[in-house]
């Protein structure tokens, strides 16, 4: 498949190219014109629709920049101002001009006449999103956005002294692979002081968003806010059913095989009991691999692991080098975690992370690189809102490469046994992330249909789940304050709620991506492309079949996909 790396931002013909979202004045006029305008022919339709695009994008683009520099620095006030503006003086003024929009496209006789091969899945996002508007939940929605934010103003600022220097948390867990036990013990102890320091802090937080969130699901007519954002996702293709399916498939399936994966941890390490702080450990003797020394490092190798796999691959890590779209090294005031974000204007993503020279920011490097290609690929896409595709399909871009890539990380290490160790920590993660993908599914699906649970109930409720998915072989019992309050650690609960799911339904997929890729390179990843050049334009089961695979989280298929990555582990195991 040819595709290219060298994409154009889309020319503006309808917004001045000088326009900018300085206040609302600047870009309320273009939101009139459509609002206005009459569709009285399939031609002015489409003119319209590519307009409604182009005011999307520029409107997108600016709101991903403001919050781009204000997740780079949370310590700067006026980007933080900036972000504010954004989502309290201009995006609650645009949604109403969003709904009367829409409803004016489902209202137009023409849109019938649109090919359905391409714009069924946005028509059905159209009508989705007016059945969900009202007007009340547009302050409300503001605020939650705002709140949603905090978390990570509060994160960013939280820092440990390790022998004697001041680090963040990411910069932290690098300790935590190394043979000395009692430095992982001293780390670990004080990472979890630190985060318990904001523990009520962060359950004062959550607690706000959980009454807003409830009061907008009520507003639209749902009696909890998991049936509403549920809808609100475009969940078309799977219910709630499923998801608890999920979470008993991944029980019998996937604990166990975790459970065999920390017992040869625990005799590698020749200890008795593992502790929370031994799970990542190297044994004695063995040093952490350190994949790289920084991030410029870690973006030249990647760049030459992504060109092995596929040139085209290699060529978009470049492309956003020589553009500056990247922010990898962890740092002070820095927000935590790690996104790829689409700029639908100029097209040429943006990757944030936090590196600290572990195995775990080299797959998370594979990961966002993943999602960078899924843009690239989807850019020429006719409509931005085509671009806007579910995030079962935008993790499956992301989590397939991880996989792909494994067979070139040579180029980050020296030697053949590093290599394969880092490739051992790649599929115990994919072993390791199901059950904890399962127990934020099943925790957030409790949240939300008991809203008016209390703190205590929430921590006992959430240790209860937490240990349902536990493999029984980790003792908790030093730790079990923190145990209680673990959940505060995963940015999805305060930021993007129910957004978790995706990855364990993206995570069976990339397996069954790699296993095709195993059988045949070039069919699997002419496939993979192939899926993501759709963007939204497909359904995703549609998606999911260009691929060439499933798109299924059955017990059945657990179970066969577990066993697949069991005998890979075998495999390089005896190599």
């Amino acid at each position: 498949m040819n595709a290219t790396a060298q994409i154009k931002a889309k020319k503006r013909s309808f917004l001045p190219q000088d326009c900018n979202l300085s206040d609302w004045a600047s870009v309320e006029p273009y939101f009139q014109n459509l609002q206005n305008r009459n569709l009285d022919s399939q031609e002015v339709l489409l003119q319209w629709l590519a307009d409604l695009s182009e005011l999307e994008a520029v409107v997108g683009e600016d709101a991903c920049w403001r919050q781009i520099k204000m997740t780079c620095d949370t310590t700067n006030p006026t980007l933080e101002e900036a972000f504010t503006f954004f989502v309290t003086e201009i995006e609650p003024k645009i949604k109403p001009y969003a709904f009367a929009i829409n409803q004016k496209l489902l209202d137009c006789p023409f849109k019938d006449k649109l090919d359905q091969k391409i714009y069924f899945p946005y028509l059905r996002n159209v009508a989705n999103s007016v059945s969900l508007f009202r007007e009340e939940n547009i302050a409300l929605q503001s605020e939650i956005s705002l709140l949603a934010q905090q978390y990570g103003a509060i994160s960013g600022a939280m820092s440990v002294t390790i022998e004697g220097k001041e680090q963040t948390l990411q910069q932290a867990a690098k300790y935590l692979h190394d043979s000395d036990r009692n430095l992982r013990k001293d780390v670990f102890t004080k990472v979890s002081a630190r985060r318990l320091q904001d523990k009520n802090t962060l359950n004062e937080l959550f607690d706000k968003l959980l009454v807003l969130r409830h009061q907008v699901a009520l507003n639209a007519g749902f009696s909890n806010y998991r049936d509403y954002k549920f809808q609100e996702l475009g969940r078309f293709d799977y219910t709630a059913e499923d998801c608890f399916a999920f979470h008993e498939a991944v029980k019998e399936h996937i604990v166990p095989l975790q459970r065999e994966l920390l017992e040869h941890r625990r005799k590698e390490l020749g200890i008795e009991q593992l502790k929370p702080y031994d799970v990542d450990a190297e044994p004695v003797g063995r040093k952490p691999l350190q994949p790289f020394a920084n991030g410029a490092e870690m973006l030249e190798k990647s760049i030459a692991v992504f060109g092995k796999l596929r040139p085209f691959f290699g060529e978009c890590l470049a492309k956003m080098k020589e553009m500056g779209r990247m922010d990898l090294d962890s740092r002070m005031g820095k927000a935590p975690g790690g996104y790829n974000c689409p700029l639908p204007e100029s097209g040429v993503p943006f990757v944030f992370m936090n590196a600290a020279g572990t195995v775990n920011d080299l797959i998370t490097m594979m990961h966002e690189g993943g999602h960078a290609v899924h843009s690239f690929l989807s850019h020429d896409l006719p409509l931005s809102a085509m671009k806007e595709y579910p995030m079962e399909i935008a993790e499956l871009a992301s989590m397939s490469m991880e996989l792909f890539t494994l067979e070139h990380w040579q180029d980050f290490f020296t030697t053949k046994e590093e290599c394969q160790r880092a490739q051992w920590e790649e599929m115990e993660r994919v072993i390791d992330v199901l059950p904890w993908i399962a127990t934020i599914d099943k925790f957030q699906h409790w949240l939300y249909t008991h809203p008016r649970h209390s703190v205590e109930e929430r921590e006992k409720v959430w240790k209860e789940i937490h240990q349902e998915f536990a493999t029984g072989n980790v003792d908790w019992s030093e730790f079990q304050e923190y145990q209680f309050s673990f959940w505060q650690k995963q940015l999805h609960l305060f930021e993007v709620p129910f957004y978790y799911i995706e990855y364990g339904i993206a995570q069976l997929g990339a397996i069954a991506m790699w296993r095709q890729y195993k059988q045949n390179k070039e069919q699997a990843l002419d496939n993979y492309m192939a899926a993501l050049c759709a963007g939204y334009t497909k359904t995703l089961k549609e998606l999911y079949g260009i691929a060439g695979i499933k798109f299924d989280f059955s017990p059945a298929y657990i179970k066969e996909l577990s066993s697949f990555v069991h005998n890979e582990m075998q495999q390089l195991k005896a190599s």
